[in-house]
């Protein structure tokens, strides 16, 4: 079975840094894009990011471009997301997903609801 376990949040003054991990297993890890997804309280899910291991690049939402970047270590079946200069808006919980057989380019339209595999969130809380 495929499982995806994110970790990695807490609680940090805005402007500081958070790095998360998604770790999967059960699954062929080039064969899937690793998105992350937030979901905020009154908000609607919103895309963060996603890669694809076999070729390495990701892709953004506007709203973190430039702050967050993701990337993927194969050795481990793992795609973390470096986040900084954090704001209160940042403020939700976490979650990483998988989507078969797509590129990062594909994926980044796909909406939540399509993607395959969740893991459970991690909540990141970032206090001004």
């Amino acid at each position: 079975d495929v499982q995806l376990q994110a970790s990695g949040g807490g609680s940090v003054q805005a402007g500081g840094s958070l790095r998360l991990s998604c770790a999967a297993s059960g699954m062929i890890f080039d064969d899937y894009t690793i998105g992350w997804f937030r979901l905020a309280p009154g908000k609607e899910s919103e895309f963060i990011s996603c890669i694809r291991s076999n070729d390495r690049r990701a892709r953004y939402g506007e709203s973190v471009k430039g702050r967050f970047t993701a990337s993927s270590d194969n050795t481990k079946n793992t795609v973390y997301l470096q986040m900084h200069r954090l704001k209160p808006d940042d403020t939700a919980i976490y979650y990483c997903a998988a989507i078969w057989g797509m590129t990062s380019d594909e994926a980044m339209s796909i909406p939540s609801e399509k993607w395959g595999y969740w893991g459970r969130g991690t909540q990141v809380t970032v206090s001004s």
